[in-house]
């Protein structure tokens, strides 16, 4: 069993903050065992008809656990899994709980009590690059290709057939069980349509015919997608000036190893790696930067930035580029942002950048960054 330290540590800082913990995330990202890796705890998984037994009466399972640590594995699979979690919290608060599920809590009509101000949340994302040190990975190309699933990535060679059996797996535990969408053929086609679009910008219209779908069902759909975690929407930022893109998001898939399947891109080129890494800088900072606001820009004259940090407060935003290779950086996205946005950090992240440097382009500097310089700078400055 790998311990992931990261993730152990974020855990334990949410416990400081409250007893009940909601640890989600997609399927096969880890939840489970990283909830029987917390040392101490009882774990009980809740898809055990034993264990939704011992759970029936909730205050006497509590009694009996006041005081320790309790993982209790798919929730969502209890009757009533709000009611067991606000007893906990309201009545046990020595007693550190650590429930796990694959959507955000409330996103179905399972549970009636979202739990406002009794639980922090931890999304569990896919691997990210402390997880790769844990897993003793270093071979960016190769995270890329298996994804950040730990199954996955721990694979010998691309688990392709496991991609498959992840969806069908996806549409029988967690879409019809949670959510009770109809139609498997067109949700599972709109998902893989979704995968292989995934980073462009997001037209419901381009996905209703494919599909055989409304535009409201397209929207219906993508709103399960976002609440499991499978689809990340970003939206434009904006001051709704006419040049710009203001409501059209761009939607992205939540792991490169799903993107690299439904694209078909095995092996890997050498121009598949730039828009990949784009996806992995998402990835770390969904884990790395929790709650940070992550837009893009766009103009219709069709330059645009990858992701926009708006900054907080008066703080201007940061404007991040991303790119495989420094070398492959032009100016021009960045100055037509600029010419509308005048403050505000610019950065290019890039893989192999040893140490930070800075560049002027005109009246802009721009400083060169690896992932690890971004996160840092990130958490010190936003």
């Amino acid at each position: 069993m790998v311990r992931r330290g990261f993730w152990l540590r974020r855990i334990e800082q949410a416990w400081a903050r409250r007893p009940v913990i909601w640890l989600f995330g997609a399927r096969r990202a880890g939840k489970t065992v990283l909830a029987q890796s917390i040392a101490g705890a009882d774990y009980y998984d809740c898809e055990l008809h034993s264990v939704r037994t011992r759970l029936a009466d909730p205050e006497i399972f509590w009694k009996q656990h006041s005081g320790r640590t309790v993982a209790l594995d798919e929730v969502h699979r209890l009757p009533n899994p709000s009611e067991v979690l606000k007893i906990a919290a309201d009545h046990y608060p020595k007693t550190r709980v650590l429930a796990t599920g694959s959507s955000t809590l409330g996103a179905s009509s399972r549970f009636r009590d979202t739990l406002a101000g009794r639980k922090a949340e931890v999304w569990l994302t896919p691997m990210n690059s402390p997880d790769l040190k844990d897993f003793g990975g270093s071979d960016l190309p190769g995270r890329f290709l298996r994804g950040g699933l730990p199954p996955f990535f721990l694979a010998s060679g691309t688990p392709s057939g496991a991609f498959q059996e992840w969806m069908d797996a996806f549409w029988a535990r967690d879409i019809q069980e949670l959510f009770r969408v109809e139609r498997r053929t067109s949700f599972q086609r709109f998902t893989e349509l979704l995968l292989t679009q995934s980073g462009g910008i997001f037209e419901a219209a381009s996905f209703a015919a494919p599909c055989e779908i409304s535009r409201t069902t397209v929207s219906n759909y993508l709103s399960v997608l976002e609440a499991t975690r499978v689809a990340h929407v970003i939206r434009p930022f904006s001051s709704r000036k006419a040049a710009e893109i203001v409501a059209v998001p761009k939607v992205y898939g939540f792991d490169t190893g799903f993107v690299c399947h439904y694209r078909g891109w095995d092996p890997l080129r050498q121009e598949d790696l730039g828009p990949l890494w784009e996806h992995y800088v998402l990835n770390e900072i969904h884990s790395r930067l929790p709650g940070r606001p992550v837009s893009y820009w766009r103009d219709k004259q069709k330059h645009e930035i990858d992701f926009v940090l708006p900054g907080r407060g008066r703080r201007p935003p940061v404007a991040v580029e991303c790119k495989w290779s420094a070398a492959d950086f032009s100016p021009d996205n960045l100055r037509a942002f600029r010419n509308r946005y005048p403050e505000g950090r610019n950065l290019v992240v890039a893989p192999h950048v040893a140490s930070s440097y800075e560049r002027r382009y005109g009246s802009q500097m721009v400083q060169f960054v690896n992932l690890e310089d971004f996160i840092r700078e990130m958490e010190q400055v936003h």
